[in-house]
C-alpha cells in the first residue's frame, strides 16, 4: 500500500498530483447537491452510455443520471494509473468514488479506461450491453475532449489546435503567479494554417460520436426512443474569435451538422432523437487551456456569484429531457439550450464592462479570483472543504471492477 502526504504541485492551471480523498468528496459533493428524481425510475432503470465520463461535464452527467435517472449501463474514460512515483490522474480517483456511489444507490454501472476513439473499445461496450443490461441501449450522452484522435479506418492520427480563423487574435487572459495572485496579460495567437481547422475537426467534431452510434446500430443494440446528446459550449462574444469562430468552433458546427443528421436518421429507425447539449461556462480541465476563458469564467462569477448554474444542476435538466420527465426543447439548429443564465443580455452587459476595466490592478475587485483558484484546485482533489491534507493518503485506489455487480 503507498501512502504519502499530498501537496499541490502545479505548473500554471496544470497540477502534477492528484489527492484521492479530495477528488472523492467532490464526488460526493457533487451527488449530495444534484437534485433528486421528480419520480422514481421504474424497475431497472434506463441503459446508459457516457462516453468521457471521469471529469468535467461528463461527470456531471454520470452523477446526475444515476440520481436523477437512476440509469446503470457502462462509462469510458481514459485515465493514468497511479505509480511509484505519482499520483493517478484526478478522473482515476473520481471514478473510483463514482464507483462506490453507484454502488450505495443500488445501481449497476460498468467503468471501462480505454480509448473511446478506438472500434476495439466500442465492440467491448457492446458486448458488455449484450451480456449484462439485455441488449439494449436507451441514452447515449458523448463528452469527449481529447488533443488527437487515430482513424479507425486509415490509421491516421490527426491534433486539435486552439487556433482563430482567418488572422491572429490578441486576447485578455488571466494568469497566477507563484503566490496565487491573479495577473491580466495580453496575449496573441497565431491563426490557423494549412489542415488545422479540418485536423480539429477530425478530433472534436461529430465523427466519432456518429461512429459510436454506427457500431450500436449494427450490432442491434438501439432501443426503440433513443436518444443521444453530445455536450458541448457555445459561450460569450467576447471569447468567440478563439472559441466559436476558431478552429474548435469548426468541430463543433461539425458536432451540430452531425447531430441534425443523426436526428433525422434515428427518428426514422428506432423513433429516437440526437441532440447537442448546450452547457454553460464551468471551470474544467478543458476550458483552462482556452486563451480568455479563465478571466472570462472569473468575470463571470464576480456578476453571477452563486447564481451561477453547476455543470450536475444542467445535466439533471438534460436527463430529464432525454428520459421524457420533461419535454425535449430545442432552439432553430436543433440544440437544447441550457446556457441562458449565462448568455442573458443583462449578464453579459455587465461582464463586457468588467471586462474592458480588467487589469492586474482592478481584476481582484471586479473577478472572483479565490473562487476560480479553489476550482482549478478542486479539478485536483485539493483545496476541498473537509479534507485533512496534513494526513497521508493511500494513492494506489483500484480501478473499479467490471465484475462488481451491486
Amino acid at each position: 500500500m503507498s501512502e504519502r502526504v499530498l501537496t499541490p504541485r502545479n505548473r500554471g492551471f496544470l497540477f502534477l498530483d492528484a489527492h484521492p480523498t479530495g477528488c472523492a468528496r467532490v464526488v460526493a459533493d457533487m451527488w449530495d447537491a444534484c437534485p433528486g428524481p421528480v419520480a422514481a425510475p421504474e424497475g431497472d432503470g434506463p441503459v446508459a452510455l457516457v462516453i468521457g465520463s471521469s471529469a468535467g461535464y461528463g461527470l456531471a452527467a454520470v452523477v446526475a443520471g444515476l440520481k436523477r435517472a437512476g440509469i446503470r449501463g457502462v462509462m469510458v474514460s481514459f485515465e493514468k494509473a497511479p505509480t511509484e512515483r505519482r499520483t493517478a490522474t484526478a478522473g482515476w480517483y473520481r471514478t473510483a468514488a463514482t464507483a462506490d456511489l453507484a454502488r450505495a444507490a443500488g445501481r449497476d454501472l460498468v467503468f471501462l479506461n480505454g480509448d473511446a476513439f478506438s472500434d476495439d473499445l466500442k465492440d467491448q461496450v457492446a458486448d458488455i450491453v449484450e451480456r449484462r443490461f439485455g441488449g439494449r441501449v436507451d441514452h447515449l450522452v458523448y463528452s469527449v475532449a481529447a488533443p488527437r484522435r487515430t482513424d479507425p479506418d486509415t490509421g491516421a492520427t490527426y491534433a486539435s489546435v486552439l487556433k482563430p480563423v482567418g488572422a491572429a487574435h490578441r486576447t485578455k487572459t488571466l494568469v497566477f503567479d507563484d503566490q496565487g495572485s491573479g495577473e491580466v496579460r495580453e496575449v496573441e495567437t497565431a491563426p490557423a494554417e494549412g489542415d488545422d481547422v479540418e485536423q480539429t475537426v477530425a478530433v472534436m467534431g461529430g465523427a466519432d460520436w456518429e461512429r459510436w452510434v454506427d457500431r450500436l446500430a449494427v450490432r442491434g443494440l438501439l432501443a426503440e426512443g433513443f436518444s443521444t446528446a453530445a455536450l458541448s459550449y457555445i459561450g460569450s462574444p467576447l471569447t468567440s474569435a478563439i472559441y466559436r469562430r476558431g478552429t474548435i468552433g469548426a468541430a463543433k458546427a461539425h458536432l451540430e451538422a452531425t447531430a441534425r443528421a443523426l436526428d433525422e436518421r434515428l427518428g426514422k429507425e428506432v423513433r429516437g432523437r440526437a441532440v447537442t447539449s448546450v452547457n454553460g461556462a464551468a471551470v474544467t480541465q478543458s476550458s483552462t487551456a482556452i486563451p480568455g476563458i479563465a478571466l472570462y469564467t472569473g468575470l463571470l462569477r464576480g456578476v453571477l456569484g452563486a447564481a451561477m448554474v453547476p455543470p450536475v444542476d444542467q445535466l439533471a435538466a438534460l436527463w430529464d429531457q432525454l428520459t421524457g420527465a420533461a419535454p425535449l426543447t430545442v432552439d432553430d439548429e436543433g440544440r437544447v439550450r441550457l446556457d441562458s443564465w449565462e448568455l442573458s443580455d443583462e449578464v453579459q452587459a455587465a461582464v463586457a464592462a468588467r471586462w474592458e476595466a480588467a487589469t492586474t490592478g482592478t481584476v481582484a475587485d471586479l473577478a472572483d479570483l479565490d473562487w476560480f483558484r479553489a476550482e482549478v484546485r478542486r479539478l485536483y482533489g485539493f483545496s476541498v472543504p473537509g479534507v485533512d491534507y496534513a494526513a497521508a493518503v493511500r494513492t494506489d485506489v483500484a480501478w473499479p471492477s467490471a465484475s462488481a455487480v451491486s
